[in-house]
């Protein structure tokens, strides 16, 4: 497929340094299916998001990290996590983007357990791909292992420094642009949770899975905005 062969052609670097630790017995993940009132939409692909959560404010604002849906990820029982990935989210014209695209079976095993550190939730890879992935691929096997790809060939800053002065958005696009020679700050979304600390970062891609300018309406937070680091 075209999608997978530009992604594999984007080459392998390292994303963050983080520990892992498989759990003894990987989890079946439930279906996933779209909400109801929610149709599946089969829209042109036009560019694609690359989501990276940082997993040290989603741990903090769970309730009860323990629980089994967040224990991998957040009890420190399988390691420690630093950045990790949402999804790979194709994108639309505009604001609109296809989701949904066909009926999901459950990801096999083997596929959860070759990308459980990449994204420590087997709900959360069950339902990136039912909800993007299969406007992709017919394969989740495929779509996991795009994915896999543009996540390591991203370079993140360390955070313990960045965290040590005071930051803005437009300072943490400059900070991870300044480590990958093909990304701009202005190719960067930076997101924060309702108190202001850092949650989300999102690279625009283009429809060849190249990394490309942020059109208006997924830009995120202004380059002024402050922002705190967990």
């Amino acid at each position: 497929m075209r999608w997978f062969s530009l992604a594999v052609a984007l080459l392998p670097t390292v994303v963050v340094a983080q520990t892992c630790r498989l759990p003894d017995r990987i989890d079946v993940p439930r279906t996933e299916r779209a909400p109801r009132g929610e149709a599946g939409r089969s829209v042109a692909i036009t560019g694609y998001l690359l989501t990276l959560s940082w997993s040290p404010n989603y741990c903090a604002t769970r309730r009860s990290p323990g629980e089994r849906r967040d224990q991998m990820q957040c009890s420190g029982q399988h390691g420690r996590f630093g950045w990790v990935l949402h999804g790979l989210w194709p994108q639309g014209q505009g604001t609109s983007y296809p989701a949904w695209c066909r009926p999901a079976k459950i990801v096999p095993q083997r596929v959860l357990a070759e990308h459980l550190c990449m994204s420590p939730s087997v709900q959360l890879l069950q339902r990136q791909w039912a909800k993007h992935g299969t406007c992709m691929s017919p394969n989740p096997a495929a779509y996991f292992k795009a994915a896999s790809i543009l996540y390591r060939a991203v370079r993140m800053p360390d955070m313990t420094k960045l965290k040590r002065a005071s930051q803005t958005a437009g300072s943490i696009r400059r900070a991870i642009a300044a480590l990958n020679p093909d990304i701009k700050a202005t190719m960067l979304a930076v997101h924060s949770d309702r108190e202001g600390w850092l949650s989300e970062v999102r690279l625009c891609l283009g429809p060849r899975m190249r990394p490309q300018n942020c059109a208006p309406g997924v830009r995120g937070m202004g380059d002024m905005r402050r922002i705190q680091i967990r």
